[in-house]
């Protein structure tokens, strides 16, 4: 049974569904189903002003592959269609080859532009600002603002979201937003009701930073000034959320043991995405051969009481969790900027007392359960209790040893200027693990003492 036009088609019927009956809407809701030569018939076949839309609404990637899937007499007209900032930003997901062509493509104004954007850092302000942005003169009427504004609205496929107030020599002097501005009386000055507190930011004002910013002050845009105070670009809102999502899922795949994707998982090629696993891969095999290394030192007291095996993958395991639940609360609360460098011992004795807690709840359960096995089976022999207090006292040192250095790693890194989204999951665990071992023997080591050993 073929999909409902209303609805959009499921991932059983994707293949069946034929790309010439789906509206705009629908496409979109399909998109991620379709590979690039559908999507590329598919938006040939929509109405013009349809496509156009769908076009923008897709993320630069997706934008670059299906510019370079047009004839090349047909892509002037849709490139044309991106403001400055976002044809920067599609020039460079493009493969270096053909930029220059499809810079060749825009009108000499636009190249100029993009021109300059591209010479700044795609995770800076300068990269980021959009260079067109509604001015406005400290002198002119509430009247003459409004009905410049109206032609500039219809010049420009993306609406203002501020009016900027500038003097003669192009510096920012203040802002107005549409509502006040229409709620102003008609022959008033913009001098006179323009808001004079500005926040602004500089051209090499990090991503992450203006994220921060937008989030303080809700704007839904920010002038970019030069170090004189002249208006440079604004960074709008739809260009901070892609930032953010682009930001998280870099900290993500970090955190999880990989190096982070240039570009969506589907559209990276299979050995680019087995080369970025496979350095972490190997970096965690290698230290984790320490494992068996530590393993190896107390081979002694692993024959003398065999029984002592059985928890060692309890015992690394839980050390291992607790470090990185640890690593990643503090990895996501340093992405947030809720903590900073000099919280580091805030950070010491909160972890210490969640790492005696937390071992303290997992050696009750593990002593419950060596007693109630012992209770039903009788597996352990006559010193059961002595190895229920081995386990229990094991658990809180190595959650306690795991939690602090879950929780350290990642402002060891971030001193050292590495990103602390690098202290991934992985790698702690990894760590802990060795450490474990030692942690395990030793404290069997003093209490079975006379004993097992």
């Amino acid at each position: 049974m073929s999909p409902s036009p209303s609805s959009p088609p499921t991932d059983e019927l994707a293949r069946e569904v034929d790309v010439e009956e789906l509206t705009g809407a629908e496409l979109a809701e399909c998109w991620p189903l379709l590979d690039a030569d559908e999507r590329q018939r598919a938006l040939s076949l929509l109405p013009r002003r349809e496509g156009e839309d769908l076009f923008l609404t897709r993320a630069t990637p997706e934008q670059a592959e299906l510019l370079l899937g047009l004839p090349a007499d047909e892509r002037r007209a849709w490139l044309r269609l991106l403001p400055p900032d976002d044809a920067a930003d599609l020039v460079q997901h493009a493969p270096p080859e053909t930029r220059g062509s499809l810079l060749d493509l825009l009108d000499p104004v636009t190249r100029r532009e993009v021109g300059g954007l591209l010479a700044y850092a795609d995770d800076e302000a300068g990269g980021l600002m959009n260079p067109h942005y509604a001015r406005l003169r400290p002198q002119m009427t509430v009247t003459e603002a409004i009905s410049y504004l109206r032609r500039y609205a219809r010049e420009h496929r993306e609406g203002p979201y501020y009016a900027y107030v500038l003097d003669a020599d192009q510096r920012l002097v203040g802002t107005v937003s549409f509502r006040e501005l229409f709620a102003a009386e008609p022959g008033a000055r913009i001098a006179d009701i323009m808001r004079k507190e500005l926040v602004t930011v500089s051209d090499d004002t990090d991503q992450e930073a203006l994220s921060r910013l937008f989030e303080a002050h809700r704007f839904l845009a920010l002038p970019v000034v030069d170090g004189e105070g002249r208006m440079k670009g604004v960074v709008t809102i739809d260009d901070i959320v892609e930032v953010v999502q682009e930001e998280a899922t870099e900290d993500i795949q970090k955190m999880g043991g990989t190096e982070a994707l240039d570009a969506p998982y589907l559209a990276t090629d299979f050995f680019t995405l087995a080369r970025k696993r496979a350095g972490w891969l190997a970096a965690l095999f290698l230290g984790e051969m320490l494992t068996a290394t530590a393993m190896g030192y107390f081979q002694q007291e692993i024959e003398r009481a065999v029984i002592l095996a059985l928890f060692i993958p309890l015992i690394i395991s839980s050390g291992g969790n607790s470090g990185s639940q640890a690593t990643t609360l503090v990895i996501r609360a340093m992405a947030l900027g809720e903590v900073r460098l000099r919280d580091w011992w805030r950070v010491v004795r909160r972890e210490l007392a969640s790492g005696l807690v937390l071992g303290g709840i997992l050696a009750s359960i593990g002593m419950i359960r060596i007693l109630a096995w012992q209770l039903m089976f009788k597996p352990y022999g006559e010193h059961y209790m002595l190895i229920a207090c081995t386990v229990a006292g094991s658990l809180i040192g190595v959650v306690t040893f795991g939690t602090l250095a879950g929780s350290m790693l990642p402002f060891v890194l971030r001193r050292l200027g590495f990103d602390p989204a690098s202290a991934s999951a992985p790698f702690v665990a990894t760590l802990v693990d060795v450490t474990g071992l030692v942690i395990y023997f030793s404290v069997a080591s003093f209490v079975l003492r006379g004993t097992l050993l």
